[in-house]
């Protein structure tokens, strides 16, 4: 390769050759004079798996692999109401290799370009070598001009994926009321604004990031920031294709010579679905500390929750219960919603316990006794209007910019503030009385209103910003956890935020997240994915209670992406059918439980990065242990053929380990296998040596 063509485009190839591989340029290089292939002025940054090219107006373009998936696209602008900044004339750039502390060996480039209205952008763009595929971004505008500008926001990593005939998916990690599938076909009319702000009252906060991909490869884009951060991932059908970009809004007059730097911004070009960019995110967030811990093993042990029974339970139904749990194989019995007066104060329902906290205690023991472990369901961050607290503490509520209440619609409560210290304190100290005191080994934390939080504008908690609700949010999830583990270290702190999409800044002060309320099977596979992906090894997945899957008995859906079984059953009767252990049930649940029990998936790797869930048919997951693979594979029916991958050397003997088969032996080579299912289809692939 010539020096000048190395100069036409600057790629860093990370993923491959290594930094060795990067073109000689030095700071302050100037443009090639020549032209490169592409009928454009280029300079660009990548590694062997993303190149971004820039063109003379610093527009953007993205390959994966050599491969461009979209075209020249004004990528990063600053918005000044209804006119968007997109146009920057290309003055130069500089490359540097850099070493980080924390996210290791990479490099760097600081592209430039100044605007016919007076503005300089100077995108700073860094890319890693272990974060094969993903390009960190920072923007910042100056005024240059002499004028104020009135600015309304910005836009980063803005793309149109190029069409191909199979359509699109797209994965959002941002909530919805109506709690809609995270991973989506693209149809014609696809429009989501994706805001990692507030739905409706109680509904809002998420993971940042969005993705849209074909068959062949596709975009993720989101921020790196260490809070959450309020802004739109928007994904939306195009003319050509599918667009997505970071958007964020930022009010403020620009005086002649200030600058404006957005968040830091990721863009990640990859093939197949959201796993793998999922898991360079987490990478990252894992390098600056925010990780998922270590679950305890108990968190991955079977679990039964009484919330069968509902509210109107009685001690003696649930107690009850217990002989049965425990023959079916199960190993956590839940106390659900019913047990205390009111969300706020939590106190003890006396005609449910007489003798308060005695019986709680007593109760707890019963559990244990029958050789199981309790676990206690909890809604803090709400105050019902009845409640002591809510007639009380009236400053420890959370009030938008209009001074009004936000309404947690469940239960007809207010939401509390996360950052303001009484609050914090109030729901630290129960938590510990409940593990610590009442002999609780888990907590069952529940209620969409606890996976993000509006701004708080309460004069009585002297915010800087009213933004410290939002960000302030993982930190109060930090004291709950903290209290919880110094009253047991081996306690197991479950996260619910029912139907939500799980916001990822609070991840590192949980110990079991469930599927949270699914609608399908569905939602109980891909959300299993997605959490695999944030969270990584050693973190537990549960699939919530089996009877919210399809036909109430899907325990498949649980067991093939590595999830914890959970079941809320009823035995010998119950307010309603759907719930109540019949026999032929019983045969049922116990065959999963024993399953589960003799692989424990939970505790082997996930691979999602070997299927593809939206375009792969049928739907495919694999979990790995040792050497021995297991496939889980679903469709409503299927006759045909299905592909191992994954497979290492040697050959492989496959069974059907839930109807106990033999179905051959495969290698790497010839790793297909013809099956006939509805539902579901369950492969071991053992080494034959």
């Amino acid at each position: 390769m010539t020096d000048m063509k190395r100069r036409t485009v600057l790629k860093l190839a990370l993923g491959g050759a290594g930094l060795a591989a990067l073109p000689a340029v030095g700071v302050g290089a100037t443009p090639a004079a020549a032209k490169p292939k592409h009928d454009h002025d280029v300079v660009g940054v990548g590694d062997t798996s993303i190149t971004v090219e820039f063109d003379d107006k610093l527009h953007t373009r993205v390959a994966l692999k050599g491969v461009d998936i979209t075209r020249f696209d004004a990528s990063e602008a600053l918005l000044l109401g209804d006119t968007t900044v997109g146009d920057f004339a290309y003055r130069g750039h500089d490359t540097r290799k850099t070493k980080h502390s924390r996210h290791g060996a990479g490099v760097q480039v600081t592209v430039w370009g100044d605007s016919a209205n007076g503005v300089r952008k100077t995108v700073e763009l860094t890319s890693f070598q272990r974060l094969t595929g993903m390009v960190v971004m920072q923007v910042t505008y100056t005024n240059r001009s002499r004028a104020d500008l009135n600015v309304t926001g910005w836009r980063s990593g803005a793309h149109e994926v190029l069409e191909k005939s199979d359509g699109f998916y797209t994965f959002s990690g941002t909530t919805y009321r109506n709690r809609r599938d995270w991973v989506r076909p693209v149809t014609a009319t696809f429009d989501q604004k994706n805001s990692l702000g507030m739905d409706s009252s109680d509904y809002g906060g998420g993971t940042p990031m969005a993705s849209v991909w074909r068959p062949d490869g596709g975009i993720s884009v989101g921020h790196v920031e260490p809070v959450a951060r309020i802004l739109r991932l928007p994904v939306r059908k195009s003319a050509n294709g599918a667009s997505i970009a970071v958007e964020g809004d930022v009010v403020r007059t620009l005086k002649p010579g200030e600058p404006l730097t957005t968040d830091t911004t990721f863009l990640t070009a990859h093939a197949g679905d959201h796993f793998v960019p999922l898991q360079r995110y987490r990478d990252y967030m894992s390098d600056i500390g925010q990780r998922a811990p270590k679950s305890p093993k108990s968190s991955f042990e079977t679990i039964w929750c009484a919330w069968g029974y509902e509210r109107d339970f009685t001690v003696e139904q649930v107690v009850a219960t217990l002989p049965k749990v425990r023959e079916v194989g199960l190993k956590w019995a839940g106390l659900d919603d019913g047990w205390q007066t009111n969300e706020g104060d939590w106190d003890i329902n006396l005609a449910k316990f007489p003798r308060g906290e005695a019986d709680m205690k007593a109760f707890t023991k019963q559990i244990r006794d029958a050789g199981l472990r309790p676990r206690l369901w909890w809604a803090p961050l709400a105050a019902d209007p009845e409640s002591n607290l809510f007639q009380n503490r009236p400053d420890m509520l959370l009030l938008d910019s209009n001074g009004q209440m936000q309404r947690v619609t469940w239960w007809n409560a207010w939401t509390l503030c996360p950052a303001y210290q009484p609050v914090v304190d109030y729901f630290a100290a129960q938590a510990r009385k409940f593990i610590g005191e009442w002999g609780y080994e888990g907590l069952k934390i529940d209620g969409q209103h606890l996976n993000g939080v509006t701004p708080c504008y309460n004069p009585a908690h002297g915010h800087a910003r009213p933004e410290e609700s939002t960000e302030g949010l993982a930190q109060f999830w930090k004291a709950v956890y903290d209290a919880a583990h110094k009253a047991n270290r081996n306690a197991v702190v479950e996260l619910c935020p029912c139907g939500t999409a799980f916001a990822f800044h609070n991840l590192p002060y949980v110990d079991q997240y469930p599927g949270s309320d699914p609608t399908s099977s569905y939602q109980v596979r891909s959300k299993g994915k997605t959490m695999h992906a944030m969270m990584g090894h050693g973190a537990s997945y549960a699939g919530d209670h089996v009877e919210l899957s399809d036909n109430g008995d899907d325990f498949a859906s649980t067991y093939g992406v590595g999830g914890v079984l959970s079941t809320k059953f009823t035995y010998p009767t119950g307010p309603d059918n759907d719930t109540l252990l019949t026999p032929e049930k019983e045969v049922l649940w116990r065959k999963w439980v024993r399953l589960y029990d003799k692989n424990m998936l939970p505790t082997g790797e996930y691979r999602g990065e070997l299927y593809d869930i939206g375009f792969d048919k049928p739907e495919a997951h694999v979990v790995s242990k040792e050497r021995t693979l297991h496939y889980a594979f679903y469709a409503d029916q299927w006759d045909g053929t299905v592909e191992l991958r994954g497979l290492g050397k040697g050959r492989y003997r496959l069974t059907d380990p839930f109807n106990g088969i033999s179905l051959g032996t495969v290698d790497a080579q010839h790793n297909t296998v013809k099956v006939t299912f509805e539902k579901f289809q369950l492969i071991v692939a053992e080494p034959t040596h």
